[in-house]
């Protein structure tokens, strides 16, 4: 399968004539074709099966973004999110990334760490070393609970002890078992192995095991981007490319120092990434959580991604953050439309899809980075979010686009307008 991720004039394209394309390009077969041309991929009993309480199922739109090519190859980024823009400017910064040979990405390997909690323990130093004395023993006992995951290549590592020797509770020791894996998000796999290790544990050290749990910072399973655009990339009707560069540096450099607008900025990054894993029916929540740990890692809480200027002037951007997400597992096996996305990107590992997780966020930051600098956030954002306020509204067919393009000329997105206009549009 060749995949060509330009996708020019998709966007005036209908739903159907964009599935179409993308059948033919990706050799999606006929069950897949059904599962995106209808609602109601995730049928209820499988829904049903999934969680609990089960009353219906919730969609999301499904959009592809187009034009990113990643380590030189071009790739269909699939993306589920409700909010107007993310794709239109994730597609858009991929698209002038082409031209400096888009986006580079690399990553470690699929490291993820199950936190024993000790407590009650006399000599808290003494029981680190006990623990580590026994070390390649408790990682034994850890890798005997998943013979399939040894198989594949993966297994527990190795097991760090961190002492906190003055809690209001008294000492408390954290084991940290570091574990390979593999192509899954890890997180059944490591809480099995806590589980398995900790009667041993509490044996060797006196205290008592309370805790058992994965680390959601997973600071060792690490996933990084690099992209570069020139100057006359950048240039816009009212602004050279090197006033954009220029711009775009004191606009990252706000984040850098400061944290409230490091918040948003880094969900600004989370709005590229977090849409890619959802409809790879990864969790999210995990992916989150351990973004902005991360971002917080040197005790104050900053942007997850950099920007500066290059010798010949060229902006360059890089993102690398913890990316625990899998391939097998969950909603990636039992959710249709998680494993039509994967199949879209052609991923084969864990590690690649983390890879082009980070490369959309990085995309997505540059897009924000470079409005807000420039013309500012609401004027491209409210001209995509006019189809939702008129839908709101009421309006349906042709009603629809007039009342979206009444809009965008008047440059008014106000509700009460809209309301306004569709009513006179309908009087007469």
């Amino acid at each position: 399968m060749v995949t060509n991720s330009t996708l020019p004039n998709f966007r005036s394209l209908t739903p159907h004539e964009r599935l179409s394309h993308l059948r033919n390009m990706l050799d999606l077969d006929d069950t897949q074709w059904t599962q995106l041309a209808r609602p109601g991929a995730l049928p209820l009993e499988r829904a049903n099966g999934m969680i609990e309480n089960v009353i219906g199922t919730f969609e999301l739109p499904l959009a592809v973004a187009g034009y990113f090519q990643i380590n030189g190859k071009d790739v269909i980024v699939p993306m589920a999110v409700e909010e107007p823009s993310i794709v239109a400017a994730a597609s858009f910064m991929a698209k002038l990334a082409r031209e400096g040979g888009g986006f580079r990405t690399s990553s470690t390997g699929p490291l993820m760490r199950a936190q024993v909690q000790i407590v009650g323990v006399s000599d808290p130093y003494g029981a680190r070393l006990a623990i580590l004395a026994h070390k390649d023993e408790l990682i034994g006992l850890a890798n005997s609970r998943d013979q399939v995951l040894l198989r594949l290549g993966g297994g527990c590592r190795d097991i760090e002890v961190h002492v906190f020797p003055d809690t209001p509770r008294g000492a408390m020791l954290v084991a940290h078992l570091i574990v390979d894996v593999r192509d899954a998000m890890g997180a059944n796999t490591v809480n099995t192995m806590a589980e398995s290790v900790a009667g041993r544990i509490e044996a060797l050290t006196g205290g008592s095991v309370r805790l058992r749990i994965l680390s959601n910072l997973a600071d060792l399973r690490l996933a990084r981007a690099h992209v570069r655009y020139s100057a006359a990339t950048l240039a816009t009707k009212e602004y050279s490319g090197e006033e954009v560069i220029d711009r775009v540096i004191d606009a990252y450099l706000f984040a850098a120092i400061d944290p409230y607008r490091a918040a948003t900025h880094n969900k600004g990054i989370m709005n590229g990434i977090d849409p890619v894993i959802v409809a790879t029916g990864n969790d999210w929540r995990a992916v989150e959580a351990g973004a902005h740990a991360y971002a917080a890692r040197g005790g104050r809480y900053a942007s997850l991604t950099t920007w500066e200027k290059a010798a010949n002037g060229d902006l360059v951007g890089t993102i690398e953050m913890p990316m625990p997400v899998g391939l097998v597992g969950g909603a990636t096996k039992t959710h249709p439309l998680a494993r039509v996305s994967l199949q879209m990107m052609g991923v084969t590992t864990a590690q690649e899809l983390g890879e082009i997780a980070v490369a959309v966020g990085l995309a997505q930051n540059m897009g924000a980075l470079r409005a807000l600098a420039t013309e500012g956030i609401q004027r491209g954002h409210m001209t995509l979010h006019a189809r939702n306020i008129a839908l709101a509204a009421g309006a349906t067919g042709d009603d629809l686009d007039w009342l979206v393009n009444k809009m965008i000329t008047s440059a008014d997105f106000r509700m009460d307008f809209a309301i306004e206009l569709l009513a006179g549009l309908r009087k007469s």
